[in-house]
């Protein structure tokens, strides 16, 4: 049986050597910030025209995150792609062969891909705040004020489970396609719709993406958000009780299902 380094050597080598991945990373850092640095600027240039309630709930750490919406696109794609492009060339079928031990198979996949989102989701939530704070001007926040620090550690942690959240999923339903149509609607329309509608808010604050972006909040209520019952980090950890959920489920499925 492969030793564990072994085969998280192999998987390393996998996500490297296919271009697809690593441009969907290089998206996730380029769009992110690209985005928020022009969002900063409209807020900068728009901030007097907003009413007084706005203006004092104005929060500078999630306007410099205000792209994240599209970089966790990428981060979806490259978390499917990891897992599902095996499935689509029957590969999936040489990789089991070469490691019997399915445990090891998944978690050297997973790590191996975790730790590369998260210097990406790091890099992307550092350049994001820096550039965003810049741009903001007299508006701006530093990074030693309050809960600033936390926020854009957290908007890192957040890229990597949306990651490693997507693997998990791909890990299930072992397609690519299948794992995309869902995940794309669910984040981008489903989870926005609940969550703007009072009636279903109270469900719709517990799904991972409206939870886990709390950790991203430095002012409560801030940006027209709604309120929560629980903090940021309490949110960054039910969204990690839905990322777990997800990669065990891939890990049932993976161990009691042929390739």
């Amino acid at each position: 049986m492969a030793s564990f380094p072994a085969v998280l050597q192999s998987e390393w080598t996998k996500i490297r050597t296919v271009s697809s991945t690593i441009w969907t990373l290089i998206a996730a850092l380029v769009v992110t910030v690209g985005v928020s640095a022009g969002l900063c600027a409209v807020f900068n240039a728009t901030f007097k025209d907003m009413d007084q309630a706005q203006q004092l709930t104005f929060d500078p750490t999630v306007a410099s995150f205000a792209g994240m919406t599209l970089g966790q696109l990428a981060m979806i794609v490259f978390g499917v792609l990891v897992v599902g492009s095996e499935y689509s060339t029957g590969m999936i079928r040489t990789s089991l062969a070469a490691v019997p031990g399915r445990a090891n198979f998944l978690l050297a996949k997973l790590t191996a891909a975790t730790g590369l989102a998260l210097i990406v989701g790091l890099a992307t939530s550092f350049l994001s705040f820096f550039l965003g704070q810049a741009i903001l001007g007299s508006h701006s926040i530093g990074i030693g004020e309050a809960g600033v620090l936390r926020a854009v550690i957290g908007a890192g942690l957040y890229m990597t489970l949306t990651a490693l959240f997507s693997m998990g999923v791909a890990t299930i339903l072992r397609s690519s396609m299948l794992s995309l149509g869902i995940l794309m609607p669910f984040f981008f329309l489903v989870s926005p719709i609940l969550g703007a509608v009072s009636a279903t808010r109270k469900v719709a604050q517990y799904f991972p993406d409206q939870a886990g972006s709390k950790v991203m909040q430095v002012v409560p209520g801030g940006m027209d958000s709604a309120a929560a019952p629980y903090g940021p980090w309490g949110g960054f950890g039910i969204m990690a009780l839905w990322v777990l959920a997800v990669v065990l489920g891939g890990y049932f499925v993976l161990k009691h299902r042929d390739a």
